[in-house]
């Protein structure tokens, strides 16, 4: 239109100046558009794929890891506080130790709950457990109380008879914290305690593997005399590595299409994968220990919680299957947390209230 204007016009040299200029413009405009949409894409991308200390196995087309949506986040998930209390004081955890265990396994286990606290005068570097845990201290009580960051081994007991056989049901899990309170060795700490029941490799348990790595409840008064926050979790790996200690082990079913089995921090697949696990379940005793305040879902029997929202995801970029960016050591393994006396874990994210979205200290983005 512009064209047969100009000629329409007449004039020999100067109409056709404005004419070729207004041509070479028309060609320089989509070049221009074409880096800035180029430079736009380069900065969205979270993911530093270059870096020697960084990597993930398998990362997810860039359309999705340029994305925090990707991360979990959702305005969809209904997350509410049911007026329930949370572990706002310091948390002590008491230890129970069924079957037998390696002193090497129970130290590792310790180093990793024993690196929650932030006032560990060892704390260890950025990104850490105890930064980890900040993001499970952000959800309060009716009061405005925060969960605490302060977290104490505060007992251990060794059940290496296995009193209640080597299968335990849900109910009978409840007589070992009955045997362990009764006998003394325990206080009824009904304000600060948590107990945790950590089983060894050769003892089965109701729904292991098949519908559960780890769950948290409460004992009943019935059983216990008591009403006591407690969680279990199972050493996975002799009877089910690939279902509660994945991306340690992989399913079968995953054959070449998958990342690949990853190198523990710890060297050990079963205890590496329980660690992650220990994790979920506290965070999640922390913030509804009595099933009754931060949950999604309507049905407090089968709530969704903090930790199930971002199971399965380990750093930036995860999602749908992709464990996310995460780390790795010089001896090729895996991990994204540090903790104290130079360990090394690997720990899933947590549902964060302010980010709406899962969170952890070792996010790129």
């Amino acid at each position: 239109m512009l064209i047969k204007t100009a000629v329409r016009g007449g004039g020999g040299a100067q109409t056709l100046l404005p004419l070729l200029l207004l041509l070479l413009l028309l060609l320089i405009v989509p070049f221009n558009n074409a880096a800035a949409a180029s430079n736009s894409s380069a900065k969205q991308q979270t993911l530093q794929t270059q870096s020697d200390s960084y990597f993930n196995p398998k990362l997810p087309p860039k359309s999705l890891s340029a994305s925090k949506k990707f991360e979990g986040s959702s305005d969809l998930v209904d997350l509410r506080y049911h007026m329930g209390p949370v572990l706002s004081s310091p948390i002590n955890i008491y230890l129970i130790w069924y079957g037998r265990w390696a002193a090497s396994h129970q130290l590792l286990i310790k180093d990793f709950l024993l690196s929650i606290s932030t006032s560990d005068r060892r704390a260890a570097p950025s990104p850490s457990v105890s930064q980890w845990w900040s993001t499970v201290s952000l959800y309060t009580d009716q009061t405005g109380a925060n969960i605490s960051s302060s977290v104490l081994v505060a007992g251990e007991y060794s059940d290496t008879r296995c009193s209640q056989g080597t299968h335990l049901t849900r109910l009978s899990m409840q007589q070992v914290i009955a045997a362990a309170v009764r006998s003394k060795p325990f206080p009824v700490d009904h304000k600060n305690g948590i107990y945790l029941i950590l089983t060894s490799g050769d003892v089965t348990v109701q729904d292991f593997c098949r519908a559960v790595c780890g769950f948290h409840y409460f004992t009943f008064s019935s059983v216990v005399g008591y009403t006591l926050p407690y969680a279990w979790v199972g050493n996975s790996g002799k009877q089910c590595p690939e279902v509660c200690a994945y991306p340690f082990a992989v399913p079968g079913y995953m054959g070449g299409g998958g990342p690949g089995a990853l190198a523990p921090p710890n060297a050990d697949v079963g205890v590496d994968g329980m660690i992650s696990v220990i994790g979920h379940e506290l965070a999640e005793l922390a913030s509804n220990p009595l099933v009754n305040a931060w949950y999604a879902g309507e049905d407090p029997t089968a709530p969704t919680e903090i930790g199930d929202l971002c199971e399965g995801l380990y750093g930036t970029g995860g999602g749908g299957g992709y464990i996310g960016q995460v780390m790795r050591d010089r001896e090729g393994r895996t991990y994204n947390v540090k903790g104290r006396r130079g360990r090394k874990f690997l720990v899933q994210w947590i549902w964060s209230p302010v980010l709406k979205a899962c969170a952890g200290p070792n996010a790129l983005d």
